[in-house]
């Protein structure tokens, strides 16, 4: 709840600058005064006399000893000649805040004026902001969502977030659909109507930017797929959102740029070469990686005459022994060992019975082909 109440009707209390004088002449009427004689006047507070002559403070038409007229609780007297009455007592500022005004839940200052009162506690009117977005809602009122006070926005905005859902950023309610996607923001597609032909808008609409040859108020609104079409302006083949500013053009479609990518590594050509196959795309690498020549040593493509041996391709400058590095030609003799090439001055050097036994190996993995290939 929040409460308001003024100063004089919630604590009874005025605020007076108090007033010195010196006592009349017996018999004579300052200012419109009522004749007064010492014997009648007495102090408010201590119900004694008054001397001849003597300084008499008058408050409201009460009088007072200058010595009596102090605050009810430090017994000073008032700070600027300000007080504050509450209950038929006097009290200098500080006391009366100290012992009869609220305090404020976030700064911890004495509220004097308006005060506000929810979350069980007392707030400034300026204190008491959403604890999301800090708007004061002393005047827009609240919602307690899990021991926060939050605005009606900002409470929505939690609760969809919590059902897994979108926010309309218009009624603040969550969106149950696909949502409509306009100026950065989310919508329920409903509250819109189509700028070319009025009709009422679903998810799938067009938000139209800028786009060359076409007027200012144009721009920034949507369009149902329709009326979209016919304004000719191409969609990209991969977020299915319409391209308005730099096209590609490739695989029979229109793409943004930055949506471009290799299909194997996903990155943007940029502008760079892309090869086709089965209507995708590669970068070189992955495309020859996939579907070309690759050297076994250097891992590039291979833009020359291709050394293939051992079900593996080489650049021709790379097809070396592995034990040795020499470098070897289509002439030269090798042998495989562990699925790569050795020379036969390394392959020499090998024990007797390991070379017997990697014959006997390679024997049997012709023999095993053979067969296979005469089943074929």
């Amino acid at each position: 709840l929040i409460h308001f109440y003024k100063r004089e009707e919630r604590f009874d209390y005025c605020q007076r600058n108090q007033q010195d004088y010196q006592m009349p002449p017996l018999g004579r009427d300052p200012g419109g005064m009522t004749n007064m004689n010492l014997d009648t006047a007495m102090c408010s507070r201590c119900t004694n006399g008054f001397e001849p002559k003597a300084k008499i403070v008058n408050s409201n038409g009460e009088l007072y000893h200058s010595s009596c007229f102090v605050c009810a609780q430090c017994f000073r007297p008032f700070p600027d000649g300000i007080f504050y009455e509450f209950e038929g007592r006097k009290y200098c500022e500080h006391d009366f805040h100290v012992l009869f005004a609220p305090c404020c839940q976030k700064c911890g200052e004495f509220i004097v004026g308006r005060v506000i009162k929810a979350m069980g506690a007392t707030w400034h009117a300026e204190c008491f902001t959403c604890e999301m977005c800090h708007k004061e809602l002393a005047d827009l009122g609240f919602i307690k969502n899990q021991g926060r006070a939050l605005c009606h926005e900002c409470n929505a905005r939690v609760k969809a977030d919590g059902m897994g859902k979108y926010m309309c950023q218009k009624c603040h309610s969550s969106i149950d659909g696909e949502p409509l996607r306009f100026r950065g923001e989310v919508f329920h597609p409903y509250h819109f109507n189509c700028t070319g032909c009025g009709i009422e808008l679903t998810s799938s609409a067009r938000e139209v930017r800028t786009r060359p040859g076409y007027t200012a108020n144009e721009l920034n609104e949507l369009y149902c797929l329709k009326c979209h079409d016919k304004m000719g302006i191409p969609i990209c083949g991969a977020c299915r959102r319409p391209i308005e500013e730099r096209v590609v053009t490739a695989l029979g479609k229109h793409w943004h740029v930055e949506h471009f990518v290799c299909a194997k590594c996903e990155k943007p050509f940029l502008g760079n070469r892309h090869y086709e196959r089965k209507g995708l795309a590669y970068c070189e690498t992955h495309y020859h990686q996939l579907f070309g020549n690759l050297c076994y040593t250097c891992n590039q493509v291979i833009q020359s005459d291709v050394f293939t041996a051992l079900n593996k391709a080489w650049c021709v400058n790379h097809f070396a022994c592995s034990s040795c590095d020499q470098k070897m030609n289509l002439k030269t003799k090798f042998f495989e060992v562990d699925l790569k090439p050795v020379c036969k001055k390394c392959y020499d050097k090998y024990p007797r019975e390991l070379r017997l036994r990697l014959k006997k190996y390679h024997e049997l993995e012709a023999a095993r082909d053979s067969s296979s290939q005469s089943t074929q």
